[in-house]
């Protein structure tokens, strides 16, 4: 298992990547680090120059970022994994402040923020200055939580969160994933203020402001859903309620308390059935937060397995076990192995 691995995923980033991996180096000298480039498609030389820079160099063929990071997290074994993107925008001299976050004071992750420093005034497309302040007040409303940068390429991760992170967007809306799946399942969060700095001349961004921000907005509709049901669909059944009420007092309640008739059958009816969907989605939302709280408490479990295989891990890796040790090793292991299969 490496020390520290910091993960970039590239595509078409030949102007800068051999700057980003020649600063990584630079200014990583206290812990034991492995640099992987993954390069996603690239019609230029990023693949190569990478490598020719120093870092080991993979490829991923399904486009989008959040693909390259589920391969990544998949493929390379790490106490700690720095993320941070390929076009030079990062300052890589922070790399090891954020990883000693992680390694000596077990935080699960560490937010590079730039909101907080120079991003307002360094990009370059207001829309993006925008989306990411609209995106950070939305989460932070949503969700309860004070995050001062949710859509940051650079970040710190420990074993823990990136081996128990489910990744399952494909493209940018990955970050905005993985702040609220933090949030949501208390993870250890510690921000840390970063310079960023503008794309130089002839490095161009792939970020498409309206179409990844739609994608990143839905996102965060869909993990609302999934993380806050009962919130979810409570609103949903309020806003029915009220609606069927609105028109059913005035419509056909009062003329029925001055006449003694209904005068409006249809609008009755439609009115019922607005409360019937307002009651069957109340219950929907109340089943399902059942549901997720249950899942919290497995991943609670996960958690600890995550936990029981690293040390496993880091015992079988000592060369100066003696048989006996040995022994005791995969009797650990196999009871580990019951009481995982019992869980499940």
């Amino acid at each position: 298992m490496d020390k520290l691995a910091i993960l970039i995923p590239c595509y078409n980033e030949s102007r800068t990547i051999a700057k980003v991996v020649s600063d990584c180096l630079k200014y990583c000298q206290k812990y034991r680090v492995k640099i992987y480039v993954y390069d996603n498609n690239s019609q230029d030389d990023t693949g190569a120059i990478a490598k020719k820079a120093g870092a080991i160099v993979r490829y991923e063929h399904k486009q989008g970022k959040g693909n390259v990071l589920r391969r990544m997290l998949q493929d390379i074994e790490a106490e700690c994994y720095i993320l941070i993107d390929g076009d030079d925008t990062y300052p890589a001299e922070l790399i090891e402040k954020m990883a000693q976050y992680v390694l000596e004071h077990d935080v699960d992750m560490v937010i590079g923020d730039r909101l907080s420093s120079t991003y307002f005034s360094e990009n370059k497309r207001p829309f993006h200055n925008l989306g990411n302040a609209l995106v950070r007040n939305v989460i932070n409303k949503v969700f309860k939580s004070d995050i001062k940068d949710v859509m940051t390429g650079f970040r710190a991760l420990s074993y823990r969160f990136a081996k128990s992170f489910p990744v399952l967007s494909q493209g940018f809306e990955i970050e905005t994933e993985m702040t609220i799946h933090a949030i949501d399942k208390n993870m250890t969060l510690s921000t840390i203020p970063v310079e960023y700095r503008d794309r130089p001349n002839g490095s161009h961004s792939k970020l498409n402001t309206y179409k990844d921000g739609v994608k990143v907005l839905n996102t965060i509709v869909k993990l609302f859903q999934t993380y806050k049901p009962y919130e979810y669909f409570g609103m949903i059944a309020l806003v029915l309620f009220v609606t069927a009420m609105a028109v059913f007092v005035p419509v056909v309640y009062i003329p029925y308390c001055q006449t003694g008739l209904v005068a409006h059958y249809p609008t009755l009816i439609v009115c019922g059935f607005g409360v019937i969907a307002a009651v069957v989605s109340y219950f929907s939302g109340l089943i399902l937060s059942t549901i997720v709280q249950k899942d919290r408490q497995e991943f609670e479990f996960r958690l600890h397995l995550i936990k029981m295989m690293d040390s496993l891990a880091a015992q079988l890796e000592d060369t100066r076990l003696q048989p006996s040790s040995i022994v005791k090793i995969v009797e650990d292991s196999e009871g580990l192995k019951r009481v995982d299969q019992k869980g499940q």
